[in-house]
């Protein structure tokens, strides 16, 4: 890797052609590339990927992009946090080199694309239920960003667990020559899982919002404890949520790691996690713990 001073401000662009010839420029100097995939809003979660990538490369792209295509009908698109500003001094703070911040029209000139990513059954199931076509239209433009910066190496939270795993996937099975990074979850000092959904969460909904941490640590507990029936398990996080009078429980499950398979025993406390989702009013949340 090349030693190189990160930039004192980031080149802030909206073209593919532009990122696409920074790009280059970057690798004709030798240079690592890095991609942080962003919605904006950004947290101290998003900035913990920002220095996992800054570590790691030697040219730090962050876009800031929110996708019309994962949102379905009645979903939150038009409420989603649009705070550039304030996303540009995180990425000053953070030794950001540039920052791709496109309008819809750059990213799907004919407001639509013939192609999409078939993600398959791991696509269709909790997050994919709830949220039909979700999945594929993160992968879409998460593959569409991969050719626009050419990283080497690209980085993503495991707060979005299904995210992560799906987009993992779709790397092996295309052959797409990116490194996926996947960093912890970021969590307040309550426990509550850092997300850019939360500033929309009243105070009373926001301090009962804990309760997905402390479901997911009695979920643990029961297993550090030698509990290995998975619905068990599942029952164990289901019914802490369920306590809570303003939450509004999803799902609650325990999967294979790496499949999001449901298997009637844990057989590798470290192989399996618990994924749950829940609303507290009219914001949705999600969370996951692996099980060791």
């Amino acid at each position: 890797m090349t030693v190189v001073e990160p930039s004192p401000s980031p080149i802030v662009l909206d073209s593919i052609a532009e990122v696409r010839e920074a790009s280059r420029r970057a690798r004709a100097a030798g240079q690592t590339i890095g991609l942080v995939p962003t919605m904006g809003a950004l947290h101290e979660g998003h900035a913990r990927l920002i220095d996992a990538c800054r570590a790691r490369c030697d040219h730090v792209v962050v876009s800031i992009y929110v996708n019309p295509t994962q949102f379905g009908p009645g979903e939150d698109l038009d409420r989603y946090p649009r705070t550039l500003e304030a996303d540009l001094a995180i990425c000053r703070e953070r030794g950001v080199d540039v920052v791709f911040a496109p309008k819809d029209r750059e990213m799907y000139p004919q407001g639509t694309i013939a192609t999409k990513i078939e993600v398959g059954a791991a696509g269709t199931i909790l997050e994919g239920a709830i949220r039909p076509g979700h999945f594929q239209g993160v992968a879409t433009v998460v593959l569409k960003l991969f050719g626009i910066v050419v990283p080497d190496r690209a980085y993503f939270g495991r707060k979005d667990f299904q995210q992560q795993l799906i987009i993992r996937k779709m790397v092996d099975d295309l052959n797409v020559p990116v490194l996926i990074e996947v960093v912890p979850t970021v969590r307040e000092r309550d426990g509550l899982a850092l997300s850019s959904r939360n500033r929309f969460l009243d105070p009373e909904d926001r301090e009962a919002a804990t309760v997905l941490f402390w479901a997911l640590e009695r979920a643990k507990s029961v297993v550090k404890r030698g509990e290995r029936n998975a619905e068990r398990v599942a029952e164990v996080l289901a019914e802490t949520i369920e306590a809570e009078s303003r939450a509004t429980l999803d799902y609650a499950v325990v999967v294979d790691a790496e499949t999001l398979e449901t298997k009637p025993t844990i057989v590798d406390p470290a192989r399996s996690a618990a994924l749950v989702a829940a609303r507290f009013g009219a914001v949705r949340l999600i969370d996951n713990t692996l099980l060791a």
